[in-house]
Formats: C-alpha cells, sequence, structure tokens
C-alpha cells in the first residue's frame, strides 16, 4: 500500500480510539486513587478493612443500646448462639455482659463510639486479622481484633496499635 492508495481518514474510529484511551487512563487513575487512598486514610489497601470496621461499629452501637444478646452475636460470629449455648459455655451471655458494663475496658458501661483506624496484621495474602482502634465513651482508646477466618471479635487486641 502507498500514500496514494491509503484508507480513508475515520473521524468516528479516531474519536473512538481517543475516548477508549481517556478512560482506561481514568480507570488506571482511579484504582491508584482507591488503592493508595484506602491505605492512607487508614482503612487497608482498597478499603479493605471496611467490612472489619463496620462489623466492630455494629458491636459497639449494639452496647450503646444495651442490646447485649445482638452484641454477643456479632462478638461470636454467631447469630443463633441462642439455639446452642453450649457451644458458649466458657463464655456465656452474663459474662460478657459484665465484660461490657461494670467490669468493660473503660471501666462502665459505653455511651458512645468512633472507629478511627484499622491495620491488618499476620501473614498470608490477606493476613489473618484486622486491629480496629476505637475511641470510647469521648477519649478511652480500645483495640478489638476481628479474626478473617471466623468473623470473631476478641477485646483487647493481642497486639496494640499507636494512633493519636
Amino acid at each position: 500500500m502507498t500514500l496514494l492508495n491509503a484508507p480513508e481518514f475515520d473521524s468516528r474510529r479516531e474519536t473512538r480510539n481517543r475516548n477508549l484511551l481517556i478512560a482506561f487512563g481514568v480507570l488506571v487513575a482511579l484504582a491508584v486513587v482507591i488503592g493508595v487512598g484506602g491505605y492512607l486514610l487508614g482503612h487497608g489497601w482498597f478499603l479493605s478493612n471496611l467490612p472489619a470496621e463496620h462489623k466492630v461499629s455494629n458491636f459497639f452501637s449494639a452496647l450503646e443500646a444495651k442490646d447485649y444478646g445482638k452484641a454477643f452475636a456479632i462478638y461470636t460470629n454467631d447469630p443463633d448462639w441462642q439455639q446452642h449455648p453450649e457451644r458458649h459455655k466458657d463464655y456465656p451471655l452474663q459474662r460478657f455482659t459484665e465484660d461490657w458494663t461494670t467490669a468493660s475496658p473503660v471501666g462502665e458501661p459505653i455511651r458512645s463510639h468512633h472507629v478511627d483506624i484499622s491495620k491488618t496484621d499476620g501473614t498470608g495474602a490477606f493476613g489473618s486479622g484486622i486491629i480496629v482502634a476505637v475511641r470510647v465513651n469521648g477519649d478511652h482508646k480500645l483495640f478489638m481484633w476481628y479474626e478473617r477466618k471466623d468473623g470473631t471479635l476478641t477485646e483487647p487486641a493481642p497486639h496494640m496499635l499507636q494512633y493519636d
């Protein structure tokens, strides 16, 4: 093919190609912003820790509402715990309620909370768990451990996380 018999210029094709390149660039930029932004804001790469933060927030909301049965179900990741209390004989609801009221880590019942930050901890592709830092009753700092493999929570977290 020579210049004399080159194909005719197709403006629609050029417009489509340009738009595809722009869309690809925007997609890559968006992926970078979400990936790095989630990490920098303390919610994990690509905001992967948000489900654990949401679960911890729901747990503390149930404690604030004094719905200890619901809080226990979230804590143990067992919504049907009342159907089989023998599975929780080592840590029954009564002990759980005492631990989160009079003997709570802040020394009083939970009145308010705010999830501040979370960090993935452990080994493997996704780590074994997530540490979630929570401010309770204004200025008390608590750390909750969310176990990825079974969805349970524990307190205090087996690891410490420094934050302001």
